[in-house]
Parts: structure tokens; C-alpha cells; sequence
């Protein structure tokens, strides 16, 4: 459902995110971001001289390949729009990445290496949603590893913990959703109880 109606405004300025994932052919993954922002009004920049609305400030890309491990093999960044003529210098910084595990603490490996004069505030704003978008584009490979891994477990082997449980207010131990997908790992007050089923978890886009 949409926002509640707002008070009366003027629009601005405007960010256009898109983040895409992709199936390579050699079986690695590619997952590009794209930035976009601009101003609805026309501004003088002293580097850029008369700006017309709707021209981008900030226009960049970055592209990570990476492996069945989310090893990065490959980085790349673009600058199309930058206020200042250095922010064309950095891209080359972005292979610095190549080797860096998608994982926890993705960002501070990210700063270690193209932080504050080594890289460029908003594409490494994007990595961090570039990184997210990875996972959900492994999620296919992730579940039919899964159900490989169970089905050619011994009869009454222990299963493996999801490691998406707890990983937002949803996914919480103690919640609906795991006590309808994964019984087995719910940790509320009713653990043991047999009657929830998948039924009773929301739909997709419910929640």
C-alpha cells in the first residue's frame, strides 16, 4: 500500500538505484548496480558550469563478478556524471576488491581497502546493496544445495541450521514464519507444537 497522503511539497531531487543479478555461462554470478541522481531545477557548478534540470549530478556503475563462494573475481566502476573532475580518477581503485569475500563485514573489508580518498562515496554506497543482491541472486543455487544436502543425508542426520533465521523481524527464531518452514530450529514459547504449517505463514509480499 502507498505512503500516507504527505504535506504539501516541492520535489527536489531525485535517486534512481537499480541492481541487477545475473547467471554467467562460465557459472559465476554478475551483479551491477547503477546510480542516478538529479535535480529538478537548473543549478551553476563551478566545475560543471550551467546544469539544466534533470541532468545528472551523479551517474555511476560498478559491476562484481563473483564465484559460487561470492569470492570476488572481477570488479569494475564507471563514472559518467561527477561533480568534480577527480571523481573520473578512482574507478581503477575498484579492482582492489578482487579476492574479498561477500560476507559479514562486507563494508568494513570495502573501506579497508577503497575508503574515504581511495573511492567514491556513492558507488561504495551501492556496494553495499550490491552485496545483498548477491545473496538473493545465489538464493535459487542456495535452496537446491539445501534440499541436495538433506536428501543424501544419513536417515536421522541433523539438519542445518538456515542461516537466514534471525536475520530480520520476520525470520525471527521465535516467529511465525520459522515455526511454519523450519520446525525444527523454532525457538519460541510453543516449540514442539505441531499444528502450524506453511499455511499459516504470510504470502509473498504480505509481510
Amino acid at each position: 500500500m502507498p505512503l500516507p497522503s504527505p504535506a504539501p511539497r516541492t520535489h527536489l531531487h531525485k535517486r534512481r538505484l537499480s541492481l541487477d543479478g545475473y547467471q554467467r555461462e562460465d557459472g559465476m554470478l554478475d551483479i551491477e548496480g547503477h546510480l542516478v541522481d538529479t535535480k529538478t531545477y537548473a543549478f551553476d557548478s563551478e566545475f560543471r558550469g550551467h546544469v539544466a534540470a534533470g541532468t545528472p549530478v551523479h551517474e555511476m556503475w560498478v559491476r562484481l563478478t563473483v564465484d559460487e563462494t561470492l569470492t570476488i573475481r572481477e570488479a569494475v566502476a564507471e563514472t559518467d556524471y561527477g561533480p568534480f573532475p577527480p571523481c573520473y580518477d578512482v574507478a581503477a581503485n575498484f579492482d582492489r576488491l578482487i579476492g574479498v569475500r561477500i560476507r559479514p563485514g562486507w563494508m568494513r573489508a570495502v573501506r579497508e581497502r577503497i575508503g574515504g580518498t581511495e573511492g567514491c562515496t556513492h558507488i561504495n554506497e551501492m556496494l553495499a546493496q550490491v552485496a545483498t543482491t548477491a545473496y538473493q541472486t545465489m538464493s535459487k543455487r542456495y535452496e537446491e544445495e539445501r534440499r541436495k544436502s538433506e536428501a543424501e543425508a544419513p536417515v536421522g542426520a541433523p539438519k542445518k541450521r538456515p542461516p537466514i533465521i534471525g536475520t530480520c523481524h520476520a525470520l525471527a527464531a521465535d516467529g511465525l514464519v520459522i515455526k511454519a518452514l523450519f520446525p525444527e530450529f523454532y525457538d519460541g514459547p510453543d516449540r514442539g507444537d505441531p499444528g502450524a504449517t506453511a499455511a499459516d505463514a504470510p504470502a509473498a509480499g504480505e509481510a
